[in-house]
């Protein structure tokens, strides 16, 4: 599956007034290879084992995969992972007919606040909420996988 989003920097916190629904992740890398992410990551209630390949040079588009795996295996995988656990919560923005994720970032990515948005095409129209501010999309420092090899605290 393909996987198509952009990414953007929050400039207030007025998306938490907008949100419908917000949740704990703590997720880890098995492997920040560029090439080919695997991550694992714990969602509330639920577990998930992911793969993402290389960005296109847009930095809009790559191959991901995902399943659902057991928590208990996911809690025994994250001490595994290399150094450098994420821990955020996810807040879910309806926005027309798409929806944001705002991710809030704790402990050494404190102060970091990234929106994503997911479409089904590159060039696909969507509307741009005021709290949203510069588009940040294929700059790998923001990328899960690199803030937790370098985080936002030490640039």
């Amino acid at each position: 599956m393909i996987e198509i989003e952009r990414k953007f920097l929050v400039k207030s916190n007025a998306y938490k007034q907008s949100a419908n629904k917000s949740i704990h992740i703590i997720q880890g890398f098995l492997n920040t290879d560029p090439n080919r992410t695997v991550r694992i990551r714990i969602k509330g209630e639920q577990a998930f084992i992911t793969v993402k390949g290389k960005s296109n040079d847009t930095g809009t588009s790559r191959f991901e995969w995902e399943k659902n795996i057991p928590v208990e295996d996911a809690k025994n995988l994250i001490e595994i992972c290399e150094q450098g656990v994420i821990k955020k919560i996810r807040y879910e923005i309806p926005s027309g007919d798409h929806v944001f994720e705002v991710d809030e970032f704790f402990d050494e990515n404190q102060g970091l606040i990234i929106a994503e948005i997911e479409l089904q095409d590159e060039n696909e129209a969507f509307d741009k909420p005021n709290w949203l501010g510069d588009e940040v999309t294929g700059d790998p420092k923001y990328y899960n996988s690199q803030l937790s090899k370098l985080p936002f605290r030490n640039w």
